[in-house]
């Protein structure tokens, strides 16, 4: 990547010791000629004049710290919100640096971005190559084991080797099918706004809204659903029977908190839950994918997702910045 803004610009310790300097000498200044000017036309009429002069000229640095410090950092975290919003898209970096300083800063903020878009791009790639690859192999054993199935010379011992490969053969179709979700999930965009009452009746578990229904959420109608969706599955899978989620307006953002009333997370595994492919139900089926995309689609958002401790079952909170 080449280096950004390539013309001279001066340090910022420059520009800072420079205003400093500036306006101590136009202090010192502005006494002198109040004590002489105030002689000849007046105290009052010299202050007067005397402010006026110092106002236009303080003028001068404010102007400064607009084009050289403002600016540049405002457009600096316009290009990063951007990266963050849309991560598979190229956008260009900022060329308008006041100070070295920002200049360095702006080039080393672009390599990042082109750094994790590099990163996303080999994360997908690698996904989709894999589950392409494998999908013809477990199409095989799966149509290899349809065969065996039929076949009336198997003893019981083949008869429980071919329910295993059945077994196995639908696990790695479920692994596959959860792993395109989960990569599917990382590349969608979930912006735009969304409430409670807009997904709670369409939620498997029976749920109650406390606070918040109307409430407006930073989010998308899908993107809800898909993050509030997977917790109610999660909830049911471990003996939940209600749903209850209540949402307010939080420091920067909008804050929702959604608690079930099943057998909750273990201390151990507390830390665990947003790991991709954790789970303690893999011999009911569990994929450990759900609470990974939730996190995802959160993060992805900007938003942070945790658990709140609690003595009946899981409780989770989640912070979503304004738009």
């Amino acid at each position: 990547m080449p280096r950004l803004g390539g013309k001279w610009r001066p340090s910022l310790w420059l520009v800072l010791g420079g205003a400093l300097a500036g306006t101590l000498v136009l202090s010192g200044l502005g006494l002198i000629a109040f004590r002489y000017l105030g002689e000849g036309i007046g105290f009052r009429r010299a202050a007067v004049m005397v402010g006026l002069v110092i106002f236009a000229l303080t003028l001068v640095p404010w102007w400064l710290f607009l084009r050289l410090l403002l600016r540049p950092l405002s457009d600096l975290s316009d290009f990063a919100h951007m990266v963050r919003l849309r991560p598979r898209q190229a956008h260009t970096p900022p060329q308008r640096f006041g100070t070295q300083e920002l200049r360095q800063v702006g080039q080393d903020v672009a390599q990042m971005a082109e750094a994790l878009q590099n990163r996303e791009m080999t994360i997908r790639s690698y996904t989709d190559h894999v589950t392409h690859e494998l999908k013809s192999p477990v199409t095989t054993i799966r149509a290899a084991v349809e065969m065996l199935e039929d076949s009336p010379d198997l003893t019981p011992g083949d008869q429980e080797l071919v329910r295993q490969m059945r077994l196995a053969s639908d696990r790695m179709q479920q692994n596959l099918d959860t792993l395109r979700q989960a990569a599917a999930t990382r590349e969608a965009s979930f912006g735009g706004a969304s409430c409670l009452a807009d997904v709670a009746c369409v939620l498997e578990l029976p749920t109650r809204v406390q606070a918040g229904a109307e409430l407006t959420i930073p989010l998308s109608r899908e993107g809800l659903q898909l993050v509030l969706g997977h917790l109610a599955q999660n909830a049911a899978a471990h003996g939940a029977t209600c749903l209850t989620l209540s949402c307010a307006q939080a420091e920067a953002g909008v804050q929702i908190d959604i608690c079930d009333d099943g057998t909750g997370i273990s201390e151990g595994n507390r830390d665990r839950i947003f790991q991709p492919f954790f789970t303690t139900r893999r011999e009911e089926g569990g994929t450990g994918v759900g609470l990974f995309i939730v996190s995802t689609v959160i993060q992805g958002q900007g938003g942070i997702i945790g658990l709140r401790p609690g003595r009946d079952g899981a409780a989770f909170r989640i912070w979503l910045p304004r738009g």
